[in-house]
């Protein structure tokens, strides 16, 4: 049986190790499964959501945001990449949706919530960002995408798309496909900011990009938090916390070495230097060549763009048949 999954990111910057670790390399894996049938979305109308008087910002990330997908191994030829603001009918599809959705139901959603307080929007909120777990039914439904890959974070948004295809299914008939959510493994949860902070993330600036040289990525490396009680050499560390080993541990693949540089650190000896120099070589193993096919695929924009609007083509034929068929049930089709 076929799986369809829908996923993607916002164009708001370049991606980071964070979107690696959380989505990037799985997809990857998908992809190379036949029983998967992969639609990865550049959400340029969501981040217009918070970003409409500044759609430099999400306009100019769309290429950006291609460059990282094509470097980390996503295939345009395995999965269909394009960009949701290319595909009105998603647009169509949710001013229907949002007829079946109370604005009750969309106020109590947790993520809307948290996330209206993160920005500080108080009643300012803009309508497009209070209701955009409705396009995100959209966005999942036009595919009629049976899995969709969230972080526990998004339960909430996922949620809101079922009910939405329960409510459509039990007052127009059976069209829309119920889609099933897939979560991270216990332990693979976000990956922390170089600062200690809870994720990496564009807007706190404490993130490694994808894009980022190898003379910036040792710097960031080298200004990582570890323990600010290890102030000299002899000194015993605590491995609890320290982003140097969070990221070996993720990152690493000679876990018996990470095991003896944990253990000399909390008996003292093992300087912040050493070990930091040692976690730039682990990432620099696994971003070069990531980086170096990113500034290949760059030297031909063009390319990107045309491959980017030949995905936008074809997951529209798609987007388009899911219409007639919701407008087809809901008895507006009139000159079908």
């Amino acid at each position: 049986m076929e799986n369809i999954i829908l996923t993607g990111d916002r164009p708001t910057g370049q991606l980071h190790l964070g979107h690696y670790v959380g989505s990037l390399r799985n997809r990857v894996l998908m992809q190379e499964d036949p029983d998967n049938k992969l639609f990865i979305m550049i959400a340029d109308m969501q981040a217009l959501t918070d970003n409409a008087k500044n759609p430099e910002k999400v306009s100019s990330n769309v290429l950006q945001v291609a460059l990282d997908y094509l470097a980390v191994g996503l295939d345009p030829k395995r999965s269909t990449l394009f960009i949701q603001s290319q595909i009105p009918e998603l647009a169509e599809l949710t001013m229907y949706y949002l007829n079946l959705v109370s604005v009750g139901r969309v106020r109590r959603n947790p993520t809307v919530k948290s996330e209206i307080e993160q920005k500080k929007f108080g009643e300012s909120v803009p309508a497009g960002f209070f209701i955009y777990p409705i396009s995100q039914a959209s966005d999942i439904t036009a595919f009629k995408a049976t899995l969709v890959p969230v972080g526990e974070d998004q339960k909430p948004m996922l949620e809101q798309t079922q009910e939405v295809v329960q409510s459509f299914n039990h007052t127009y008939g059976e069209v829309l496909v119920e889609p099933k959510g897939v979560f991270p493994e216990k332990g693979q949860g976000r990956l922390p900011g170089i600062d200690g902070n809870g994720k990496m993330s564009k807007s706190l600036g404490n993130g490694i990009y994808l894009a980022d040289s190898a003379d910036i990525l040792a710097k960031k490396v080298m200004s990582m938090y570890t323990d600010p009680n290890h102030i000299h050499v002899e000194d015993p560390g605590q491995v609890e916390g320290n982003m140097v080993f969070t990221y070996l541990d993720v990152f690493g693949t000679d876990k018996e070495k990470i095991a003896e540089l944990k253990d000399h650190y909390r008996h003292g000896g093992l300087g912040d230097v050493k070990i930091k120099r040692y976690l730039i070589d682990v990432l620099e193993a696994e971003f070069g060549p990531i980086r170096a096919r990113r500034e290949e695929y760059a030297k031909n924009p063009e390319a990107i763009m045309h491959m980017l609007k030949e995905g936008s083509e074809k997951a529209q034929a798609v987007a388009a048949e899911t219409l007639s068929e919701v407008k087809q049930a809901m008895g507006i089709n009139y000159f079908a």
